[in-house]
């Protein structure tokens, strides 16, 4: 463990600014920094006010990073003591992503540090592999068994990924529209819940008939690994709005709708997990991204693992399913043993594809 690479891990990809200190696969501090609060008044993120926000936080946050870490290794961790500086180059919102960008082009220069620009949804990919401050976790690095079959599953992605090796990546399935994380929390609104209501949503489903409501299974015969929540979104809208033109929802109507959306969205991810299983015999599965935080989609992902007799891993420490630093300095590890460094020409890239 001691020699393994110890990265800070930046990211500032939307309204979280997030750091962290990754010693290999041991994630030694995650700390944090929501922007939620100031964004709820508007019903989405503002991109000025997140830029702002995120330039008064990154020095504070990554000072607490560093200050966990020495806490857990019992000895204190400057800059100084990094092996590299890794940091979210995208996707994102572009203004948001330049804050983090900058801040560790300049730490990477001043203490002489390689540089590792990240793609925001590799962290998100490798995050079931972070094992806690002792090491532990649901599997190790050299436990990976390829290919393997990887679900991301977050606010601005739903993507079906094929690992052939760590160097070997292909998405095989993606949303043609909304993405899944997206489709939840729009429909929270519609249902009154607030922003950001994902959570909300998933909590409230878990209190209501998931049989109240017919709604659409999107794209289930579809033969391709794709997916759609646009549709569904569109259904649950037309059927609030019926009901409203006589009367509000009732709260238990609202927790029905909320089970009803959820699980016509797990039944289309089942449906194209199955199909992507048969066509790629993967020896795993692993799933990521804020989405997979919700109890009833890990349970429906875990029933389709089953049945085909594959081992399946979600990320097992709390504050790794949605945006973070931890997962970027383990993303980061990959690329620091290959020598993958950026330099000073780092830029932003809002649109950056995993493959």
């Amino acid at each position: 463990m001691k020699n393994e690479p110890m990265i800070l891990g930046i990211d500032t990809s939307c309204d979280e600014t997030a750091a962290s200190v990754v010693q290999g696969m041991r994630v030694l501090s995650n700390v944090i920094s929501s922007q939620v609060e100031l964004h709820r008044k508007y019903g989405g993120v503002v991109p000025s006010v997140a830029r702002r926000e995120h330039e008064l936080r990154i020095d504070p946050v990554i000072k607490e990073a560093l200050r966990n870490a020495g806490k857990i290794l019992e000895s204190k961790i400057g800059l100084e003591d990094l092996d590299a500086i890794a940091v979210t180059c995208g996707p994102g919102l572009a203004i948001a992503l330049e804050i983090g960008i900058t801040k560790a082009k300049e730490l990477a220069l001043q203490y002489h540090k390689p540089l590792i620009g990240v793609n925001h949804m590799e962290g998100h990919l490798y995050s079931p592999l972070a094992l806690n401050s002792k090491g532990k976790g649901p599997i190790k690095l050299n436990e990976v068994d390829f290919p393997v079959l990887s679900f991301l599953l977050s606010g601005g992605h739903t993507e079906l990924v094929l690992l052939k090796s760590h160097d070997d990546k292909s998405i095989v399935g993606q949303t043609v529209d909304d993405a899944i994380g997206e489709a939840f929390d729009k429909v929270a609104r519609m249902l009154g819940l607030g922003y950001p209501g994902g959570k909300v949503l998933s909590d409230m489903a878990l209190k209501g008939n998931a049989q109240s409501f017919k709604l659409p299974i999107p794209m289930a015969k579809d033969p391709s690994l794709n997916m759609s929540f646009s549709g569904l979104k569109t259904a649950v809208y037309y059927q609030v709005k019926e009901i409203e033109k006589v009367r509000q929802l009732s709260a238990q109507e609202v927790m029905d709708m909320a089970a009803c959306f959820e699980k016509a969205a797990i039944t289309q991810l089942q449906i194209k997990l199955k199909k992507a299983i048969k066509q790629y015999n993967p020896k795993m599965i692993m799933v990521g991204g804020g989405v997979s935080s919700s109890v009833r989609v890990r349970a429906g992902l875990r029933r389709v693992a089953r049945e085909f007799s594959l081992p399946i891993y979600f990320p097992s420490l709390k504050n790794i399913y949605t945006d973070n630093g931890a997962m970027i300095a383990i993303a980061a590890n990959f690329k620091f043993r290959n020598k993958e460094f950026s330099d000073q020409a780092l830029d932003r890239q809002p649109n950056l594809d995993l493959a």
